[in-house]
């Protein structure tokens, strides 16, 4: 049912925790299947991610999409990792059963409001 790559990332999860004085902070919940997500980023010089974390509530699939989805965004600019799609996160994974394709838009959605959440305390950059 599972994919390598997701079996991976659930029982070796990615930068699991949270940033200490983040940057901007992420929370998505799907109410439907309970899972939850925070995700948590420091921002640096040139709006790069320089640290990425996230502590999720769910299923195996929404772990291992959280822990994907911090990989992909770290050392990008925050326009790159804005663009990190529900579809990129799944394909990087090697795919996901339909039924569980809303916990990569879960991740991506959590990563893209702690985007929001930085730019609305820093607007002047």
């Amino acid at each position: 049912m599972y994919t390598e790559q997701v079996m991976d990332h659930f029982q070796n999860p990615r930068n699991m925790g949270e940033v200490e004085n983040p940057d901007g902070v992420g929370e998505v919940g799907n109410p439907q299947c309970g899972d939850v997500m925070r995700i948590t980023i420091k921002v640096g010089e040139g709006e790069t991610i320089e640290d990425v974390k996230f502590k999720t509530l769910g299923c195996g699939a929404a772990i291992a999409t959280s822990s994907m989805v911090t990989e992909m965004a770290k050392g990008k600019t925050l326009v790159e990792a804005q663009e990190i799609s529900k579809k990129a996160v799944a394909d990087a994974l090697g795919g996901l059963p339909p039924q569980k394709m809303h916990c990569s838009n879960l991740a991506s959605d959590g990563l893209k409001k702690a985007i929001e959440d930085y730019r609305t305390k820093h607007p002047e950059k």
